[in-house]
């Protein structure tokens, strides 16, 4: 892997310094955490302290002044060492990226210094039962009582909620609960009456747990809005796009590890005179898996280029594209790996297995890869809308 055409030395350097720190925890911390059913927080804290997790986050409110180029960087290098962090596609690239961009000034305050030094978390709450992947059919509703907002609703796979000290929760206001979608944020802290959550039983075998969240008539005061009520998708996809860079990133970073544990066993497994990674049946599919993974993280960087420079609508199409292509490059990746240890593969001591479940989410999360399709053939090569 080269990227010296492509990044500055300190986005250099900074790859370099999360590799070693990831290095340092590795994919027997990460199993560990699982199989305990606790958190990264050893890990979260050390790359807070370290100045990662807020690398993209403003420097007046403690972090890096940099952008998503570079905390894609630290994902994708964690990831790439076996143990990535989900929350940082939901905190510091989502959270922070809208409260830095449309929060108020008391906003920032109050919520950019934690989430740059990773003293606070944010989840983020978008999806809901009946809606799936159609944004627009969002009902969780916002009403005005007096000075307050009452916000009630349904969510579900939210992440680390439980970790959360809040969530920012994707409404719409009373008056706009037909027709285009209106998105409206609100702040909602983990305690707020009328704000409950359980858990949901998943396969999938993470720290980061997944909720269902019910708002009943939780009341907020008027700052908990972030940004103007009429600003539209704006402010939305403000922290959607960041998701996408960042999903790609996961994707990218997990596709990675499983490659090089495929690549080590390859190199050394014997079966007859030779390495069985000298028998092109394994080589060809593994180097087909790493030029899809290098495709992909061209797009990403493309998109973080895009998004960094302001260009909301370009970054778009290129977060999309990057999300699509880095989904479709992890699950390749991580089924031949597996498919190149043979037995070995499903062991829990090689812990490839439990990747073959985690690989779906690049490609299932935040958005379906057929969505990504709608957009890019509706968007991108202006054919008619099928739904």
């Amino acid at each position: 892997m080269t990227t010296a055409l492509l990044e500055t030395e300190e986005q250099r350097d900074l790859r370099a310094a999360v590799a070693a720190l990831g290095k340092r925890y590795g994919r027997e911390y990460f199993t560990g955490v699982v199989r305990d059913g606790k958190h990264t927080d050893e890990l979260w804290a050390e790359a807070a302290e370290l100045g990662y997790l807020g690398v993209n986050l403003p420097e007046e409110y403690g972090g890096g002044g940099s952008g998503m180029a570079e905390l894609a960087i630290v994902l994708e290098e964690l990831g790439a060492a076996g143990c990535p962090l989900l929350m940082m596609v939901v905190s510091p690239a989502i959270c922070g990226t809208v409260i830095a961009r449309f929060g108020t000034e008391e906003q920032k305050r109050e919520w950019l210094p934690g989430l740059a030094d990773g003293t606070r978390k944010m989840a983020f709450g978008i999806t809901e039962p009946d809606a799936g992947s159609n944004s627009h059919r969002i009902t969780t509703t916002a009403r005005r009582d007096g000075a307050d907002w009452l916000l009630t609703g349904r969510k579900v796979f939210i992440s680390g909620v439980d970790m959360a000290d809040a969530t920012l929760i994707v409404g719409r206001t009373e008056d706009a609960r037909t027709g285009k979608l209106k998105p409206c944020l609100f702040i909602v802290p983990r305690d707020a009456p009328g704000f409950t959550r359980s858990p949901i039983e998943m396969e999938l075998a993470a720290p980061e747990k997944q909720f269902e969240l019910v708002l009943e008539d939780v009341r907020l005061p008027a700052d908990a809005l972030v940004g103007d009520e009429d600003a539209g998708l704006l402010q939305l996809f403000a922290g959607l796009n960041p998701e996408r860079i960042m999903t790609a990133a996961f994707g990218i970073g997990m596709g990675r590890y499983a490659l090089e544990q495929a690549l080590d066993y390859a190199r050394t497994r014997q079966v007859w005179k030779e390495p069985i990674g000298a028998h092109q049946a394994i080589a060809h599919p593994l180097a087909q898996a790493h030029i899809e993974l290098e495709l992909a993280r061209l797009m990403m960087s493309k998109a973080a280029t895009l998004y960094d420079a302001g260009d909301d609508m370009g970054a778009g199409e290129a977060a999309n594209m990057a999300k699509y292509a880095a989904g479709e490059a992890c699950v390749k990746a991580v089924d031949q790996a597996v498919h190149t240890l043979g037995g070995n593969g499903l062991t829990r001591e090689y812990g490839l297995a439990s990747m073959i479940t985690a690989a779906r989410v690049a490609r299932i999360a935040p958005v379906s890869r057929e969505m990504v399709l709608n957009f890019i053939s509706h968007q991108t090569l202006g054919l008619p809308k099928s739904y």
